[in-house]
């Protein structure tokens, strides 16, 4: 399993360049290692199968079960797919591009939000922000 330290520095990387179609795959699966994290995180074997076609979605279902604060990232985790069915479908669109980055700044933004999750299970229960890990460090 790549460590999360090591998906967190890819897609700060990716988000702050100029990702590519050719990019989403690779986006996709660093979403898919950042909710393994958090599975294997509450002691459980993160999941093969796949919801409504993707593997993330289903890693969701199953961080999320019986912790509604995780349902905090789910509409990030919808977006991540929906950006790479935009980037698969027509990667040669001329928002590919914006679309990409896109990409790259909601699996980001999910590593964060599951980061931060690790240090303080409560976030996510008001929203994602992250104030009670930016209160710790300031």
């Amino acid at each position: 399993m790549i460590p999360l330290e090591a998906v967190e520095a890819r897609l700060t990387t990716l988000a702050a360049g100029t990702p590519t179609a050719d990019d989403a795959a690779e986006i996709l699966a660093l979403g898919e290692a950042v909710l393994e994290h958090w599975v294997r995180a509450r002691g459980e074997t993160p999941t093969e199968d796949r919801q409504e076609g993707f593997r993330l979605l289903a890693l969701h279902r199953q961080g999320a079960r019986g912790l509604p604060s995780f349902n905090a990232c789910r509409e990030s985790c919808r977006e991540l797919v929906y950006h790479h069915n935009l980037l698969t479908w027509q990667p040669d669109h001329p928002d590919a591009d914006r679309r990409a980055r896109m990409m790259a700044l909601l699996a980001n933004h999910l590593c964060l939000f599951v980061g931060g999750k690790l240090q303080t299970e409560r976030l996510g229960e008001f929203c994602c922000a992250s104030k009670p890990v930016r209160a710790q460090s300031g």
